[in-house]
């Protein structure tokens, strides 16, 4: 586990609500290092404490696209063919 320390300026400068704070922290984390493809959507969803599901509604809400490479386009489109 890694802990981060954060100045007491910082903080207090934060826009956030102190009582929600650290998931806060957690969620924005969450989202930018997948946004920036440091982490996968599955992984990012464990950092942010939420399910796979919920963690596409944050992204939606944050503005964020989901990373979609070809190879995955191309898996998704034939699941969903087996289906049809």
């Amino acid at each position: 586990m890694l802990s981060l320390t954060i100045p007491d300026s910082v903080l207090h400068s934060l826009k956030l609500p102190e009582k929600t704070l650290p998931s806060d922290l957690m969620k924005l984390l969450s989202v930018k290092l997948y946004e920036k493809g440091a982490l996968g959507i599955g992984k990012a969803s464990e950092l942010c404490g939420k399910s796979r599901m919920e963690f596409q509604q944050v992204l939606k809400e944050e503005g964020v696209f989901l990373n979609y490479d070809d190879a995955e386009l191309e898996r998704d489109f034939s699941n969903m063919e087996s289906f049809l």
